[in-house]
């Protein structure tokens, strides 16, 4: 009795621990930028043991350096309901089940917070025990950060090619601009490589990748515009970070 007492006890304390370290991370992330992810750290090791060339090109910039059709783009392609939802759409995820149970290919229903909180605190393998902790920390970046920080996270921290992570790198390497330079003819091809980024190109895109983009382009106009991120009409990047908010639009036409 008394070494199960004593392991519930471990057990207990581990649970506190690891509850309290976590908080503690996402209040931490919530101001410091994420220089690193375990995904980049899986694709290094997945590169040595290929005996491939070693690639890690990442350049964390705040989100006012990050052209504003790349957050349209992202939001049109990946998550339409974005400002929205409280981290999970609800509807998706129910189609996705019911998709599966038919026998049909299983489709993401992630949203940009989940899949900002898998990028940053977590790894890319599909089990329950992980998808569970997703939704903890998807929960827990919700709260904390709010809908601007997760996007600029998720714009920094994303897959965008074989090595490459993030809005400055992905531009500088296949547009040869910095991220506030982005068009939104850019941020189309860059959102359209994103199901499978080491696949599709966006500095080499295939038929299928310029058919996503102009979907993706339709999609954008049809939208309303998110405002947040560097817009032309600003003239030129802040010297100092715009004031934090939650979520905010503006409509620019009908849904």
């Amino acid at each position: 009795m008394k070494i199960l007492k004593r392991f519930f006890i471990w057990v207990r304390n581990l649970l506190i621990f690891l509850f309290i370290s976590s908080v503690l991370a996402v209040v931490a992330y919530r101001f410091i930028p994420v220089y690193y992810t375990p995904l980049m750290f899986i694709r290094l090791y997945e590169q040595k043991k290929d005996g491939k060339t070693i690639k890690l090109r990442h350049q964390w910039v705040p989100l006012s350096q990050i052209a504003q059709p790349l957050v349209q783009a992202v939001v049109a392609s990946e998550d339409n309901l974005f400002l929205e939802h409280n981290g999970f759409d609800v509807e998706q995820i129910q189609k996705a089940r019911e998709e599966a149970e038919k026998g049909k290919r299983v489709r993401g229903a992630s949203t940009i917070s989940q899949q900002t909180a898998k990028n940053v605190f977590l790894w890319p393998t599909q089990s329950y025990i992980r998808k569970g902790i997703e939704v903890y920390f998807t929960l827990l970046i919700e709260w904390i950060w709010g809908k601007e920080r997760i996007m600029e996270v998720y714009l920094n921290s994303i897959e965008m090619g074989d090595g490459i992570y993030g809005a400055e790198a992905v531009a500088n390497l296949h547009f040869d601009k910095q991220a506030y330079q982005l068009t939104q003819s850019d941020a189309a091809l860059i959102a359209a490589s994103l199901p499978n980024p080491r696949r599709f190109n966006s500095a080499k895109p295939s038929g299928y990748m310029q058919k996503r983009q102009a979907k993706i382009i339709s999609l954008m106009g049809k939208m309303f515009q998110i405002d947040m991120g560097f817009k032309v009409e600003d003239g030129k990047l802040p010297t100092k970070k715009r004031k934090k908010w939650r979520a905010s639009v503006i409509p620019i036409g009908e849904r």
